[in-house]
């Protein structure tokens, strides 16, 4: 997860992006994730009113060999390298078009560029959609990764953007998990000779988000609201660990976060608060509720 918060703009004030638009993007592969709970927590927190549609690249895309082509070449080949187009091979594509027929598989093992997938995936967007009044929050199975300052790619959970990317497999994989878990892991497929993923996790269930798990819709709220609130304020981050905001580097973090506490902080209830009496309104903030844009930290 990035630890960088958004860095500040040297005191200029930028207007809100407010959507007229706001959909909310399936993903088959994920049973417990309850997306019209979403919309309405959304709708509750901002005051944006959500509609779900079927899978992103279920619901945008067209021909399905080159949207396969599209999609492989944005895999990520060497964690320890900065990304470089390159040409994929006929099993890659192959995979990516199965994977497109059947949205219901899920394949965390493969990392994917987190900005070139959402390249290609703004590609797909009608004109008519491809605007700030327009809020696209996909949902979706693929691992998306971004370099780091250290030299190799880590997972993300979010990626806020156009369109933001909300990566079910990364909410499972990106934050730490507890430190036995690894250990275990280590010691059991030494013991086994292979990796004994669901061995290891049983002594620490509970203490991690798994697939579907029964918290994940609770969890994507937070993520969700993460979207909305970077489009429109660009600010997505709160160094708050109680705050639904808050950018967790660990599952335990994360829990907390957005279940065990599950609301938001003093400030940001504030800033929410400010953009839903907007948005009821239907009209542009003043001055008063213009709030200071950040725009660095999108990647969590």
């Amino acid at each position: 997860m990035d630890s960088k918060k958004g860095s500040g703009d040297g005191g200029r004030r930028e207007a809100w992006d407010l959507p007229r638009e706001v959909y909310l993007y399936r993903d088959p592969s994920s049973v417990t994730l309850r997306l019209e709970e979403v919309s309405s927590y959304l709708k509750e927190i901002l005051g944006l009113s959500c509609r779900v549609r079927d899978e992103f690249f279920a619901h945008h895309g067209r021909d399905l060999e080159v949207l396969a082509q599209d999609i492989a070449s944005t895999r990520v080949r060497e964690l320890a390298r900065r990304f470089e187009p390159f040409e994929p091979v006929y099993g890659e594509v192959q995979f990516e078009a199965r994977l497109l027929e059947e949205p219901t598989k899920r394949i965390p093992a493969v990392l994917y560029d987190a900005y070139r997938s959402l390249a290609v995936m703004r590609d797909l967007v009608p004109r008519q959609e491809a605007t700030l009044k327009t809020l696209h929050i996909a949902f979706g199975h693929r691992l998306l990764g971004t370099f780091g300052e250290d030299g190799r790619y880590h997972a993300r959970t979010v990626v806020c953007g156009f369109p933001s990317v909300v990566s079910t497999s990364g909410l499972v994989e990106a934050p730490a998990k507890p430190e036995g878990y690894y250990k275990l892991k280590a010691r059991l497929a030494m013991a086994m000779g292979a990796i004994p993923f669901e061995a290891a996790k049983e002594p620490y269930r509970g203490q991690f988000l798994d697939y579907d798990d029964e918290h994940l819709t609770g969890v994507a709220k937070g993520y969700a609201l993460q979207c909305a609130i970077y489009h429109i304020a660009k600010e997505p981050f709160c160094e708050d660990p109680s705050c639904r905001l808050f950018n967790a580097h660990r599952q335990s973090e994360m829990l907390t976060a957005q279940v065990t506490s599950g609301r938001l902080c003093m400030e940001h209830s504030a800033l929410s608060s400010r953009i839903r009496d907007v948005i009821t309104r239907g009209g542009e903030p003043d001055e008063q509720s213009r709030h200071r844009g950040r725009r660095n930290g999108h990647p969590s």
